[in-house]
């Protein structure tokens, strides 16, 4: 008898059960092509049914430095290409931007209006799939690769190429427009600061000059009042003199009049009266001594005795006095007060007062034409494309095939198991009948 091992028996039913498998799905080749054909045409139905979606793209790369050139020359504002560019598309990137360009041109979105929807809601839903900002890599700092775009999907009943052009040209004039916004703000901005700067110039101007003023009044004020007290002291100094002259006088004069002395003589003249006068004698006296005021004579004593009692003011004796009163003339009138109070223009006299009012006329005569600025190079335009995007009706198509032959495999192996099901119970049944026979 042969034996036949269970691994041997197991291949043997593995290579049947393949073999059986295939000639069981090629008996039911009619099925599988029939369902792959089935969903293809369903596919194929949906790749041309489908509304298609088109794409556009618009990229802006920095305008040229002269292109900028009479907006930074203001001296005012000041703005790089590349400020420029990233403020362009900042505001590409703006919902504000989007939704105030859709307000304002609502016609190129009537084809998005769905029902139970107001058009600020489709444009929502709109916005945030059909926009995608394009930016380089930013691991390249070259500027060649510097630019910034924006790219559009839309259905077919929209005008994307007129609808993305024109929010391009929307952002690019908006943007002009608060440049030129911004720079009349500036500028009048700049002109309050130069007339507050003016007017604090002539605020402290004014200051300085009654400061000034009043420093000369109190110079002029003390020193009059000095050269007051020094006349005061020098006449009184002057009539202590006088007074202690009288009184010397009237001291020589007693002095003289005891001693007989009327006319001025000489204490060696005195000395010679009673003797006879021989010949002509001329005497010289050589004393080192200060003669006593009473050999004067009580003639000359009391002349000068009288003339001191009967004086009036002793200015005439000091010279001083006379400058004194020369001084205080002179301070009668301060001329540098005048002339600083009758100053008629006194703007003239602020150093740098001419250079703000140069600046000022400068910005007010400033003429910058922003609506013809140019912020960016437009490097490519939206235009109208050759085809659309989605759906892609070949690979639809491709896919429908191979998803169907995978569903028709799929029923015919269902169909081939539902089928040996009953058989395999059959086999089973006579495998044991011919157990219990051989037992």
């Amino acid at each position: 008898m042969n034996v036949v091992s269970p691994a041997m028996q197991q291949t043997s039913n593995d290579e049947i059960d393949l073999v059986a498998l295939f000639q069981a799905l090629w008996a039911q080749k009619v099925l599988i092509v029939l369902v792959t054909l089935l969903v293809g045409m369903l596919a194929l139905a949906y790749a041309f049914l489908a509304t298609p979606e088109y794409q556009v793209k618009s990229v802006v790369r920095p305008a040229a430095i002269k292109d900028l050139d009479a907006l930074n020359s203001t001296g005012v504002y000041e703005l790089t290409p590349e400020q420029a560019m990233q403020r362009i598309g900042a505001s590409l990137d703006s919902y504000d931007s989007r939704l105030e360009f859709f307000r304002a041109n609502q016609g190129l979105f009537e084809a998005l209006r769905e029902p139970n929807r107001s058009l600020e809601q489709t444009f929502e839903r709109f916005n945030n799939e059909a926009f995608k900002m394009l930016q380089p890599d930013a691991k390249k700092t070259d500027n060649l690769s510097a630019y910034i775009g924006i790219q559009l999907t839309y259905p077919q009943d929209v005008d994307g190429v007129a609808l993305l052009n024109g929010l391009v040209g929307y952002v690019l004039q908006h943007e002009r427009e608060r440049i030129a916004d911004d720079l009349a703000v500036m500028i009048q901005n700049r002109l309050n600061q130069l007339d507050l700067k003016m007017a604090a110039a002539r605020a402290s101007y004014e200051a300085s000059k009654e400061s000034k003023i009043a420093e000369l009044q109190e110079a002029d004020n003390l020193k009059r009042a000095e050269l007051q007290d020094e006349l005061k002291a020098l006449r009184q100094q002057l009539k202590t003199h006088r007074d202690n002259r009288i009184a010397q006088l009237d001291e020589a004069a007693r002095i003289a009049k005891a001693l007989d002395i009327v006319k001025p003589t000489t204490p060696s003249a005195l000395g010679e009266v009673g003797r006879e006068a021989q010949g002509s004698i001329i005497r010289t006296e050589v004393n080192n001594q200060q003669i006593p005021l009473y050999f004067m004579g009580s003639e000359a004593l009391e002349a000068e005795r009288a003339a001191l009692r009967q004086r009036r003011s002793d200015d005439f004796t000091e010279p001083r006095i006379a400058q004194i009163a020369k001084e205080l003339q002179l301070l009668a009138n301060n001329r540098q007060i005048e002339t600083l109070k009758k100053r008629e223009n006194e703007d003239l006299f602020l150093k740098d007062l001419a250079v703000w009012r140069e600046e000022a006329a400068r910005l007010r005569n400033l003429q910058v034409d922003a609506s013809n600025l140019k912020l960016v190079s437009i490097d490519q335009l939206a235009v109208e494309p050759l085809r659309p995007i989605k759906p892609k009706k070949a690979l639809i198509l491709a896919l429908g095939l191979v998803l169907g032959g995978m569903l028709g495999l799929f029923i015919a192996l269902i169909r081939n198991m539902v089928r040996r099901k009953p058989d395999m119970l059959d086999l089973g049944a006579g495998e044991a009948a011919r157990e219990t026979h051989s037992a």
